[in-house]
């Protein structure tokens, strides 16, 4: 055969072959990817806590928060969550801790702030008590002393009672106890050299 039938043969075998596609499609046999099954609502939960946690630590509570505010129902958020309590993969006692020690550290609070903060993440009242209990009072009032000696640098024309007062006032939003606040500040102000006015103003 020459070289024009060899090509007349292929030709014909390609539009027999592309002849056969429509035909395919008509009977549904086209090469689609299967479809993949709709998750089930412990499938979404499961994925919706997964992705939380990848991005930091979490308490139960606010695990829940999420899962119900993507339309999970309630019973299947709680009982996905605790298959990963279970598995110790959400741990509220663990949580507590850390995040007492990582905002004491950063942000500089004191224990009437972190626990405000963990039992707004729905921490129970005994884990939040058992957590502020390893705040070591040293270090947390080193860390109030740290607040005021850098808000202090900006406060140098202002009198004595002025500044105990924004002070103190800022260690009390910060949560620390209205104690270690008078004393500090009074230290420190004292400490920059000046002297206090009136005895009336001494801790109570």
């Amino acid at each position: 055969m020459n070289d024009s039938g060899r090509r007349r043969g292929s030709g014909a075998r390609n539009r027999s072959s592309d002849d056969a596609r429509p035909e395919e499609a008509a009977r549904g046999e086209t090469a689609e990817p299967k479809r993949s099954k709709p998750e089930t609502p412990e499938q979404q939960a499961r994925d919706i806590v997964y992705r939380l946690l990848a991005a930091r630590a979490r308490s139960r509570g606010e695990l829940r928060q999420s899962l119900l505010r993507k339309g999970i129902d309630e019973d299947v958020a709680d009982g996905v969550l605790q298959k990963f309590v279970d598995a110790g993969l959400v741990d509220d006692a663990a949580f507590a801790e850390e995040w007492v020690h990582s905002r004491q550290r950063t942000q500089g609070l004191g224990r009437k702030a972190l626990g405000f903060e963990l039992r707004r993440k729905g921490v129970d009242g005994h884990l939040v008590e058992a957590a502020l209990s390893t705040v070591d009072s040293d270090v947390e009032a080193e860390r109030a002393r740290e607040l005021v000696q850098r808000k202090l640098r900006s406060m140098g024309s202002l009198d004595y009672t002025t500044k105990m007062r924004r002070l103190v006032g800022m260690l009390a939003r910060k949560g620390y106890s209205e104690g270690l606040a008078y004393r500090v500040v009074r230290e420190e102000i004292e400490r920059s050299g000046e002297e206090t006015p009136d005895p009336d103003l001494e801790t109570p």
